[in-house]
């Protein structure tokens, strides 16, 4: 094994700048680096290879693979025009749904603002009531009385909703 590795860096670079050890060995390069000391040469140009003739039976099937036949083209087509009628039909039906929740909530907003209208005129009219004033009206000026025992009659009702009377008993 060699100690100087610099050495063997310096026989790499002669060898590929075709330079000679002696004329080399005074030159000290800094870094990492070896500078150029010869003019730019010309590239060497590699020899242009000849493309390589694919088989007679791969040509014919690249050719046959470059050209669409006429249902290949119609497939494609339907396919196309499929995408598209379905596309269409989405938009419109998120149009459609967009409209629908915004005239939903719409007429949420509505349904809440006269829902506090009518709890504030409810409880305007409530608190204008005086039930006392009306007690006293009854009794004396219109000529009302308190019913008595035999005059309540109760019923039951089984469907819970409301009740007609359709005689009148105690007449």
């Amino acid at each position: 094994m060699r100690q100087n590795k610099g050495y063997d860096n310096r026989t790499a670079y002669d060898k590929r700048n075709k330079t000679s050890g002696r004329n080399s060995d005074n030159i000290y390069v800094y870094g990492n680096t070896a500078r150029r000391l010869e003019p730019q040469r010309r590239q060497e140009e590699a020899p242009v290879k000849k493309p390589h003739q694919p088989h007679h039976e791969v040509r014919k099937n690249r050719d046959k693979a470059r050209h669409m036949s006429a249902g290949y083209v119609v497939f494609l087509t339907a396919a196309l025009c499929a995408a598209a009628y379905i596309l269409v039909n989405y938009v419109q039906l998120r149009a459609a749904l967009t409209n629908l929740t915004e005239e939903v909530a719409g007429k949420e907003s509505r349904l809440n603002y006269l829902k506090v209208s009518n709890d504030e005129d409810y409880n305007r009219i409530i608190s204008g009531i005086d039930l006392e004033e009306i007690k006293r009206i009854a009794l004396g000026e219109l000529g009302m009385i308190y019913a008595g025992e035999g005059q309540i009659v109760e019923y039951e009702n089984e469907s819970r909703d409301y009740m007609r009377q359709v005689s009148d008993e105690n007449q």
